[in-house]
């Protein structure tokens, strides 16, 4: 005989025979703060019912961001519980993370109790096998690593079935509605977008397929606006897209028809050319300099300063229009695998969209668009962390206690 397990008296084991306690889980908000080249994320998961010691922590370390999650307790005070913390390291800077584990390893005993001998690193992404050696050498503790498919699916159901207030749907006109967590959640896409995307169609608890990605991720906006702009980091590029108007960039289909097109249902800004209007302002500025309105005769003479100022395409400009191409392509791709798969509720997950509105709101026309609202696109407060989540909770038995997301079988 079989019973079902409550909701969230359940509990999630841990590698070894702690079992970490999530009733009563939710997100904190706090100020953001930095230590030792990490950034520390504002949303902890506050565990406030859970007591017992815990001796291990999770890495995701991808191609461009590694991804940290640990438990501590609550510094300076009586309350039970404690807390999951969510930091990231730009992987080429890997040894500050890997310093940043070592002060937790030394802190183990303040933090949760354990000693620090007793501290296990579970590692996923494909960062747990290029530095394999490196973390076992410096750190001087055990490293297991897990498959990085596996970790984000177990990731994902953690969150959409466990955590209040952290799936939503964003739109301009309604941003951020929150879905309560729920369990009946398959199948569904996994859109991940970190250096490159990978689609995965999740059917069942360990049951998923890759069944398509791209080359044209984060890696690619942020490898071109690196060229093409002076930022020089993630954050300074969404930050110039937030100031940029792409209609200076983009070609829209009012800047060819001078209308809308409603016979086959674009309005006058959609995006026609990405970029469209780049090759024939230039070519204009070409033609002026040539007729006299820019240098002429070698003597480098700006002879019309003004109008050459009006040509230039702003960083700011670049930046979103960058941006929504990589965005609206990613989100026309996913569409077309759901619509394949017969799938009809998409998941965006991974480090390029950190909760920025134009990103998501890009991604959301994209798949309202092609679809004709037939599919719906959620979205992650901790979109990054889905691998370092999953590999924190990664290696139990197969019966560990989350409410919805794995087999519920219990021994009678």
């Amino acid at each position: 005989m079989h019973r079902r397990p409550s909701t969230l008296e359940e509990v999630i084991l841990s590698p070894g025979t702690v079992r970490i306690n999530v009733q009563g889980a939710f997100i904190a908000e706090e100020e953001k703060q930095w230590a030792d080249g990490a950034q520390h994320d504002t949303r902890d998961i506050r565990l406030p019912n859970h007591t017992a010691v815990v001796s291990h922590i999770a890495l995701d370390i991808g191609g461009s961001l590694a991804k940290l999650v640990y438990f501590s307790r609550e510094p300076d005070s009586t309350e039970l519980g404690g807390r999951l913390n969510f930091l990231k390291f730009e992987t080429d800077r890997i040894s500050e993370c890997f310093h940043f584990v070592q002060q937790l390893k030394s802190k183990q005993q303040t933090l949760n109790g354990s000693k620090s001998d007793d501290l296990l690193v579970v590692a996923t992404g494909g960062g747990a096998y290029k530095y394999y050696d490196e973390m076992k050498k410096v750190l001087g503790v055990e490293v297991l690593r897990e498959d990085e498919m596996e970790c984000l699916i177990m990731g994902l159901d953690f969150f959409i079935t466990e955590i209040p207030q952290e799936v939503f749907t964003y739109s301009e006109t309604d941003p951020m509605p929150f879905q309560d967590p729920r369990a009946d959640i398959y199948p569904y896409l996994l859109v991940n977008i970190g250096s490159g995307v990978s689609m995965i169609k999740v059917s069942g608890p360990r049951q998923f397929e890759r069944i398509g990605g791209t080359s044209l991720g984060g890696g690619t906006l942020w490898g071109l606006l690196s060229l093409l702009t002076g930022a020089r980091t993630f954050d300074e590029m969404l930050a110039l897209a937030d100031k940029g108007d792409n209609k200076k960039v983009d070609m829209l289909v009012g800047d060819i028809y001078g209308t809308d097109y409603s016979k086959v249902g674009l309005s006058t800004d959609i995006i026609a050319s990405s970029f469209g209007k780049v090759f024939k302002m230039k070519r204009q500025g070409e033609s002026d300099a040539e007729d006299g309105n820019g240098m002429s005769n070698g003597d480098g003479q700006d002879i019309d300063s003004g109008s050459i100022a009006e040509r230039a395409f702003a960083p700011e400009d670049i930046s979103l229009s960058l941006l929504y191409t990589v965005s609206n392509n990613i989100g026309q791709i996913a569409y077309l695998f759901c619509e394949k798969h017969q799938l009809e509720n998409i998941y965006f997950g991974g480090s390029f969209i950190r909760g920025h509105r134009q990103t998501m709101n890009a991604l959301s026309f994209a798949v309202n668009f092609w679809s004709k609202g037939e599919k719906k696109a959620y979205y992650l407060r901790h979109e990054g962390y889905l691998g370092s989540v999953g590999a924190f909770l990664k290696r139990q038995p197969r019966n560990w206690g989350r409410r919805n997301s794995f087999e519920e079988r219990l021994a009678p």
